[in-house]
């Protein structure tokens, strides 16, 4: 990456706005004025650093981060589609698998702004311990752990979104430096981001040291978080390579966390919790949980890492704009621009089988009624959202009648400060459930404690005289138990920038021949897509004959990722195609 990369990170990045020092949650997600530049006077005292180290944080409440977020990690997936009211060309295109080289949504610009961020804060922090002994060597060893852990993030973003990327650990500071480097393989960059990782372990800040109730226990890259970021790594890696070692590892680190939240929550409720109940993941009952979901105070109680929201320059409009169906901004009417498909329409017997069309099996479960407006009408196509973005918080009761609810009671647009959820714990639960299916072969102990795991998640969730809650004899094979797990996570974590990432796990366990140690421009065929996979896929499109020609498209591996964007080729001779996108603007075989 030449100038593109190098303008975005020198001009917008250092020259511009730098984060204060921090103090509350709203000096965090305040910045300098745009004068501010970092030269011969700053890197001086520990305010600096920790001005710059918040700016890192702040640069993930971006817009085009956030957003991204979403339409990579969600909207591809069969869980989102485009409102039918609203026109974008764009999104049309995404749907249709025309993902064009020219699709502005390819930018990773934002992310490599975060990355670059933390490779300056991780070059100049040293500097400042021989100029403020205030700055200590413990100060310099957490600052840096938080920027290898946030920065090893980042690169695991863009892994999933194109697979093959450019790595560097340099920081680009002016406009007389370039950048010149090709992509490097999956293997290489993740196994940089593991060992990034596991050095931010020894030195990071336990979760909870901040105090009770400090939002920066949630609002920070914490263990907690380190082990979680950990763990999804080697998921994503076994699930690509079918190594029982890494889904070993993921299931370790996840236990990592479960034992360290199981300790925090004793240390503050001692008078509560008895050692006999053998309850280690303490998931607060199921109308707290909703009801925190729709918070806009943040910070859930269950969430192991959020991105801050909340100051009064900084709100979630990604969010807002994407998921919000109604609001006032500017005195303009607006709507948001995606809507949930209809596989959340009305329960269905076989929802947890490859044959599902719909995505819930009981009217019992709160979340069926809390997740969408309008629930249970089998006519309607699109529902339009509520989880996140409901205004009053209202939690509805299992009945019938619950969803009449149709649009949500408008949202401010001036005070919309909705956290992101990156990390919590019934996502590591279902991971770890994910990783035990895999590995549990015979084992039939390993696979009931996958169930167990999975029934964990899904009984909180439901109407606690409901007698419908799964059952184990249902699932007698590891297949069932599969999309047992799959079903349950879209369940669960709906809307949370998840599903497509897990589809496209699920669908790498079924592929052979895929090398994650070769770039895909230097092969010369690729591994053919599991056609399971792309059921799920193409069921939001009902029986219109839509999902069958996107199914016909999306053939072999790279047609799972994005294609790098068209002007950053232009500038970077290093860098290769995804090689199913030509450049003449459209998709095409290869």
């Amino acid at each position: 990456m030449i100038t593109k990369i190098n303008k975005l990170f020198c001009c917008g990045l250092v020259c511009c706005a730098i984060g204060s020092a921090l103090t509350s949650c709203n000096d965090f997600l305040t910045i300098y004025p745009t004068d501010k530049t970092v030269g011969t006077d700053f890197w001086k005292t520990k305010a600096d650093v920790e001005g710059m180290v918040d700016g890192a944080y702040k640069s993930m409440t971006d817009y085009s981060v956030q957003e991204r977020a979403i339409i990579w990690g969600a909207f591809r997936s069969d869980e989102l589609v485009k409102r039918s009211d609203y026109s974008n060309q764009t999104l049309d295109n995404i749907s249709a698998v025309n993902l064009l080289p020219t699709n502005g949504y390819n930018s990773w610009a934002g992310f490599y702004n975060v990355i670059n961020r933390c490779n300056i804060v991780l070059k100049h922090a040293p500097e400042v311990m021989a100029e403020d002994p205030e700055f200590t060597e413990g100060d310099y060893q957490v600052t840096r752990a938080q920027m290898l852990a946030l920065r090893s993030l980042c690169y695991f973003y863009l892994v999933r979104t194109f697979r093959d990327v450019p790595y560097s650990n340099e920081s680009y500071e002016d406009d007389s430096q370039t950048l010149v480097l090709e992509q490097s393989s999956p293997a290489v960059v993740l196994q940089h981001c593991l060992d990034d990782l596991f050095e931010a372990e020894k030195y990071i800040m336990k979760s909870g040291a901040y105090g009770r109730g400090d939002w920066r226990n949630k609002g920070y890259i914490t263990r907690d978080a380190v082990d979680a970021i950990i763990a999804d790594i080697y998921l994503w890696r076994a699930s690509m390579t079918h190594s029982a070692g890494d889904y070993q590892q993921c299931i370790d680190y996840i236990d990592k966390v479960i034992d360290a939240k199981d300790v925090y929550y004793n240390l503050y409720h001692q008078d509560n919790v008895s050692v006999s109940d053998g309850d280690k993941y303490h998931l607060d009952d199921i109308l707290t949980h909703i009801s925190d979901l729709f918070s806009t105070s943040g910070n859930t109680n269950e969430s192991i890492l959020e991105w801050q929201y909340g100051a009064s320059t900084n709100y979630n409009e990604a969010v807002e704009n994407l998921y919000h169906q109604e609001g006032n901004k500017d005195s303009h009417r607006t709507v948001g621009m995606v809507c949930a498909s209809q596989m959340f329409n009305a329960p269905a017997e076989n929802a947890n089988t490859s044959q599902a069309k719909k995505l819930f099996f009981s009217k019992n479960d709160y979340r069926f009624w809390n997740y969408v407006y309008d629930a249970n009408n089998e006519e309607s196509e699109q529902l339009n959202i509520r989880k996140i973005v409901d205004e009053s918080g209202t939690i509805y009761a299992t009945t019938n009648t619950a969803g009449a609810q149709k649009s949500s009671a408008g949202t401010n647009y001036e005070n919309f400060k909705r956290n992101w959820i990156v990390y919590r714990l019934t996502d590591l639960m279902l991971m770890k459930a994910e990783a035990l299916v895999e590995t549990a072969g015979d084992n039939a102990e390993m696979m009931e404690q996958a169930f167990n795991l999975v029934q964990t998640v899904n009984k909180r969730a439901m109407l606690k005289t409901a007698r419908d809650t799964l059952k184990y004899d249902n699932f007698k094979n590891k297949e069932d138990m599969e999309l047992l797990v799959l079903a349950e996570r879209e369940r669960e974590l709906c809307f949370e920038g998840k599903r497509w990432w897990d589809l496209m796990r699920y669908c790498y366990r079924h592929m052979d021949g895929v090398d994650i140690n070769r770039r895909l421009a230097d092969m010369n065929d690729w591994p053919a897509l599991y056609k399971q996979m792309l059921k799920f896929v193409v069921r939001k499109y009902g029986d219109g004959g839509e999902g069958d020609a996107v199914s016909f498209k999306m053939k072999t591996e790279p047609y799972l990722y994005w294609p790098i964007l068209e002007s950053e080729i232009k500038v970077n001779s290093l860098l290769m195609q995804n090689p199913v996108y030509i450049q003449e603007k459209s998709t095409s075989k290869n």
